[in-house]
């Protein structure tokens, strides 16, 4: 290989790498900074320990399981004493780039929403008293959050806090479309290509646009046809008790779509290709042929980025001093 060879490949390296990124509607996903190890590694710890449940059976990575696309690939959650929960379990990747948490945004961060669930009797069955009590039993876990708080007395503020430090890691950068957004023109196919054209000119990128392809605003799931389910969920309507608000829910993310299975927030439909039909008839007043959604799911899969990728924490162990789980408790 002569010198001239060498200089031509290098400033064709060179180009590829300075491409210029895109100006779409959508933009790339970039890696989270940690500014905190160790409340990173404590709330790594307090996601994965299920005895912030009353069975100590149930942890925050039963719902959304970091293996699993950040969710948990069923309808809705099970929870304490195997009720079934009320809703899908949204995905916790990259969910600190959402306006708010829950599919009706009644938590404005994570930190709120990690509260959520640990006193919902439906869910984890506990209250944050107990849970704090559990947590304040075990001197490893006194010893971590005294080092990274700077307090004596153990609460739900820092077991929280702790929680949703962590989550603001779960992102996944480096997807396909990232790479292609950023001026890669080889990270996506012609076909693929053309999915995300469709998905531009029927009208998806209204409600799907930005960093989290999604999540950043709430819409009324139905306009041109009603959305018939038998999920009681209303929506923020649950929450303002206004008619207008019924069945209005926050947009979900589209990154990972083919992993969180199965979708909406009835979780109704189990094939990505099923819901591009619903959600073009429901949203759009399209009906879509199957070629162009076909075309659209194959879009939505160049969405999936490089997963979390961490050693699973030990968790430190109970002593006689910590509460017993009542796993089987009825009431």
């Amino acid at each position: 290989m002569n010198k001239l060879t060498v200089l031509a490949l290098s400033i064709g390296v060179s180009a590829s790498a300075m491409a210029a990124p895109r100006n779409e509607p959508i933009q790339p996903i970039e890696p989270a900074p940690i500014t905190d190890k160790a409340k990173v590694e404590l709330g790594k710890q307090l996601f994965f320990d299920p005895r912030l449940s009353r069975s100590g059976f149930i942890s925050c990575n039963s719902c959304h399981n970091l293996s699993m696309g950040g969710s948990d690939n069923l309808p809705t959650s099970i929870g304490h004493n195997w009720q079934e929960g009320p809703i899908n379990s949204p995905t916790v990747l990259n969910s600190s780039l959402n306006l708010a948490q829950f599919w009706d945004g009644r938590a404005a961060d994570l930190q709120e929403q990690a509260g959520g669930p640990i006193e919902n009797p439906m869910e984890m069955g506990f209250t944050h008293d107990l849970a704090v009590g559990v947590i304040a039993s075990i001197p490893q876990y006194v010893e971590s959050i005294k080092n990274v708080y700077n307090v004596d007395k153990v609460t739900i503020n820092e077991i929280t806090d702790a929680i949703a430090e962590f989550e603001k890691t779960l992102v996944t950068p480096n997807a396909r479309f990232d790479q292609w957004l950023k001026g890669d023109d080889n990270a996506i196919t012609a076909y693929e290509l053309e999915g995300y054209e469709l998905f531009k000119s029927v009208g998806c990128t209204a409600c799907h646009n930005g960093v989290n392809i999604g999540g950043n605003s709430f819409q009324k799931m139905g306009l041109y046809e009603e959305y018939v389910t038998n999920n009681p969920a209303e929506g923020v309507a649950g929450l303002s008790g206004e008619d207008a608000d019924r069945f209005k829910f926050k947009v979900p993310t589209l990154r990972n779509v083919e992993l969180t299975y199965p979708y909406f927030h009835d979780g109704a439909y189990w094939k990505l290709e099923d819901a591009v039909d619903v959600m073009a008839r429901l949203q759009l007043g399209r009906k879509l042929e199957k070629d162009e959604i076909d075309k659209i799911t194959a879009f939505m899969k160049t969405l999936t980025g490089e997963q979390p990728s961490f050693q699973i924490p030990i968790l430190p162990p109970s002593n006689n001093n910590t509460p017993i789980p009542e796993p089987f408790a009825k009431k």
